[in-house]
């Protein structure tokens, strides 16, 4: 079963890390850059390598199987 959640953000953008621990798919900053570094991280159907790629509205984030899509206020 496919489920999207969301993820509102009150500034223009949010870290790739720091989503990665809010949504908690990641204990740490470490488990977060671990993640990313693996190649475990795709944003918008691409797999992401930068830790701390600035996420803004509208942004598609999957990890394993779950996605989070960014939305502003």
């Amino acid at each position: 079963m496919y489920c999207m959640q969301e993820f509102q953000i009150e500034s223009e953008y949010i870290q790739l890390d720091q989503l990665l621990k809010a949504c908690r798919l990641a204990n740490s900053g470490g488990e977060a850059h671990f993640l990313v570094e693996n190649g475990d991280v795709t944003v918008n159907g691409q797999v992401e390598t930068r830790k701390r790629a600035k996420l803004r509205n509208g942004d598609i984030v999957e990890v394993f199987d779950e996605t989070i899509k960014v939305v502003s206020k």
